[in-house]
């Protein structure tokens, strides 16, 4: 699985936190940035996850900004996209069962990285139910 994962400065410490997780589990991670803590403008990089998404170039998406609000606001503009900020373990779990994510989202500033690599494993074992999910899916993405 390739994951891209990118973050704005409240999240950059976290973000390389989770690419060396996620690098130590052997997962293929497409770091876009930033990096550095030097401020920047988190829809910027959730553009770039995004992208990575759309083009099929990613399979997930992983965004981190200072609490993980904007970041997945930005991200869900997009057609398409799913993101959800997992804010506790049982929201990692059903944002896969029920909502068939594409994009993580974590607070840098407001989470501990032991609960993110833990939601972010919760998530990978997690599957999508389909079923009556996929019904109201569809109406996520009309024009």
């Amino acid at each position: 699985m390739k994951i891209a994962l990118a973050a704005d400065h409240g999240g950059f410490e976290m973000k390389n936190q989770i690419a060396q997780y996620l690098i130590s589990k052997n997962f293929d991670v497409v770091d876009l940035g930033t990096n550095s803590s030097d401020s920047v403008d988190y829809p910027d990089f959730a553009q770039k996850v995004v992208q990575k998404l759309s083009t099929k170039e990613a399979d997930l998406g992983i965004l981190v900004c200072g609490t993980g609000i904007g970041i997945s606001i930005a991200a869900n503009r997009h057609k398409g996209i799913r993101a959800a900020l997992l804010y506790d373990d049982y929201v990692a779990q059903v944002a896969k069962e029920h909502n068939n994510a594409n994009v993580l989202c974590f607070g840098g500033r407001t989470m501990k990285i032991e609960d993110v690599l833990k939601r972010i494993d919760i998530f990978l074992a997690a599957k999508y139910e389909g079923g009556r999910h996929d019904r109201r899916l569809c109406k996520l993405d009309i024009d």
